[in-house]
């Protein structure tokens, strides 16, 4: 649907809260999205240009549009939600969480069992849960096992059996870990108490259990029953060891619920505390794919409704690094920024940053301290599934980059065996090319490069890696020729975040393994460029090397120029406002400076 299609529907468009489904030819769904103004909100897809190629993509793609209207913004996230985990439309948030986690089940039946599962069967049964780790449950059971007599029998306990005297105690009754009600020797009652005090123990409320031990201590000291007296204290002791374990916050917090989310590329990370009664009772990290460059405000909604959802949550109350619009009834956000909940707070923080750092580890490939055959294997490996003709013992690695849009520098990091060769890195200013195009800089930087390493008489590599596809191996190849060196090195393409492998010439890209050591190696050299040209740009920065070309404008001081970047978060987005979109963010005699500068009749109305 083009924008000038969209036109002539956009009035016809409600302007009431609701949700929005975008459909292709084919009628499949592509998007669904939440809005408290429809009209407004489907609108910015067809009247802004969009720099990301998914949603440049999407908006492409889209034939015709679809809602529903609710009463408020609340029904509109449930709504959207519910469609996204049903229909998983290819443009909306992936959640990439395909796990099972385990229960404790009391089942329905006469003196009900306790146990792990994964399988919830609708029978009646209650399910306590889910917990993260099996070995948590585990461990709980055992600790309701020492202190509470339960049956672990799969006996049918009816009453009718009983009554008949069907069966008899075995050992665990005689070691006093279950009270034989298979022969009538425990009433249905009695079982029924210690079973509210596995709740109690599994909710985190141990105080009730423990005053209830204290209680029948104290009564059989009094009645000279010291036997009896001194389980009741090991079980105390029991449970007070099982609670020095947990990491206790403050009793006073209660049960809240502990979001933090960082994202790094097309993904992001969220990680959730789960606390009870002020103790730490289970953490868990969830990965999301992000398809729209949606922001960190936009991704910890969805991830707070799923976590909440499948952790079967009832806490009223949910803390945030930042304030979201979480629409659920009877549910206070909290952003902390002091005390125990700021500690919560820290400590999910560091989680996620944790789980983001192993995941990255798993990822990459570093041969760093490796023999010599095991870098020369992968090496090897990665020769075979490149089919190159000579093994890639030094690899060079391209990446251009700019800051907000101004300021175009470019890297490039080298690696000998396999690993990282820091003296031979390189960076560079870009000297011929105007403005900002990535296929002009890729190309003057490969020449220079390369230029001087034939001046230099020193070693060519035998694999280069140009990050960014199909445009800037292209221009990359033009200095190669003009260098008469095609032949003498393979050069491919690393498409962005895609993590596809592009040669000259070929239509088709090529995808290697998600977890072969070949694609873990480039993983690792492309981060690499990445952290070095990223790293030059902020030294560059922090010697005033360069400032924004927004603070170049007479009339417009530091502050306004912050204000415009934070907001439209590059100078090329800025160039293509409207006077009336400056107008509203800085103000009427500001606005008119900024729009008059970048549309000069010489200048143009145009962005590079």
């Amino acid at each position: 649907m083009t924008a000038a299609e969209f036109q002539q529907i956009s009035h016809t468009i409600p302007t009431n809260a609701g949700i929005y489904k975008y459909f292709n030819t084919s009628n499949e769904l592509l998007y669904v999205g939440k809005a408290i103004n429809l009209r407004k909100r489907v609108s910015s897809y067809f009247v802004k240009n969009h720099d990301n190629y998914k949603t440049r993509k999407l908006v492409e793609n889209i034939h015709h549009i679809e809602f529903t209207i609710v009463d408020s913004e609340q029904d509109a996230f449930l709504l959207e939600n519910s469609l996204i985990k049903q229909f998983q439309p290819k443009f909306n948030i992936n959640l990439k969480d395909d796990k099972t986690y385990p229960f404790i089940v009391i089942k329905h039946e006469p003196f009900p069992r306790v146990f792990l599962t994964r399988n919830i069967i609708k029978d009646g049964s209650e399910y306590l849960g889910p917990f993260t780790s099996v070995g948590r449950v585990r461990e709980l059971l055992e600790v309701i096992r020492y202190n509470i007599p339960l049956r672990t029998c799969n006996l049918n306990l009816s009453r009718q059996n009983v009554e008949k005297g069907k069966f008899k105690v075995c050992l665990e009754f005689h070691l006093g870990n279950c009270k034989g009600p298979c022969e009538g020797r425990q009433e249905e009652e009695d079982y029924r108490e210690g079973l509210q005090q596995v709740k109690e123990i599994l909710r985190g409320n141990l105080s009730p259990v423990l005053n209830m031990f204290k209680e029948q201590m104290q009564e059989h000291a009094m009645n000279m029953e010291f036997e009896k007296a001194e389980i009741m204290r090991k079980k105390i002791e029991s449970l007070q060891e099982y609670k020095s374990k947990s990491t206790i916050v403050n009793s006073r917090i209660g049960h809240v619920d502990v979001f933090t989310v960082i994202s790094e590329g097309n993904h992001a990370y969220v990680n959730y505390l789960r606390v009870l009664n002020g103790t730490i009772a289970d953490t868990k990290t969830i990965t999301l794919e992000k398809k729209l460059e949606e922001t960190d405000e936009e991704v910890l909604p969805y991830a707070i409704s799923y976590l909440r959802e499948a952790f079967n949550s009832l806490a009223r109350e949910i803390i945030v690094p930042f304030e979201v619009s979480y629409p659920e009834e009877n549910v206070t956000v909290t952003v902390p920024k002091l005390g125990d909940k700021k500690k919560l707070l820290d400590l999910s923080a560091k989680n996620v940053n944790y789980f983001r750092e192993e995941l990255y580890k798993k990822k990459i490939l570093h041969l760093e301290g490796k023999s010599d055959m095991e870098k020369k294997n992968v090496l090897y490996k990665l020769q075979a599934d490149l089919e190159l003709q000579e093994l890639p013992v030094h690899i060079e690695c391209f990446d251009n980059s700019n800051f907000q849009g101004s300021y175009p520098v470019s890297a490039c990091v080298v690696f000998k065996d396999g690993v990282a060769s820091k003296k031979d890195y390189r960076h560079f200013n870009i000297k011929t090319v105007e403005g900002i195009n990535d296929f002009a800089s890729m190309s003057e930087v490969v020449y220079r490069r390369y230029r001087r390493l034939l001046d230099e008489q020193q070693p060519l590599p035998q694999l280069i890696i140009i990050d960014g596809g199909k445009g800037q191996l292209g221009a990359a190849l033009d200095s190669i020729r003009k260098l008469d060196l095609i032949g003498s090195m393979t050069v491919v393409g690393l498409a962005k975040n895609e993590e596809e492998i592009f040669f000259p010439g070929d239509s088709q890209s090529i995808k290697l393994p998600y977890d072969s050591e070949s694609l873990k190696l480039i993983r690792r050299i492309r981060d690499e460029v990445h952290r070095f040209g990223i790293t030059f740009h902020r030294q560059k920065r922090s010697k005033g090397t360069f400032k924004n070309e927004l603070e170049g404008i007479k009339g417009i001081g530091q502050n306004t120029a912050t204000q415009l970047l934070q907001t439209f978060r590059s100078v090329a987005k800025i160039k293509l406002l409207t006077l009336q979109d400056l107008v509203n963010e800085i103000g009427q005699a500001k606005g008119k400076i900024v729009y008059d500068y970048f549309h000069k009749p010489e200048q143009g109305n145009t962005s590079v």
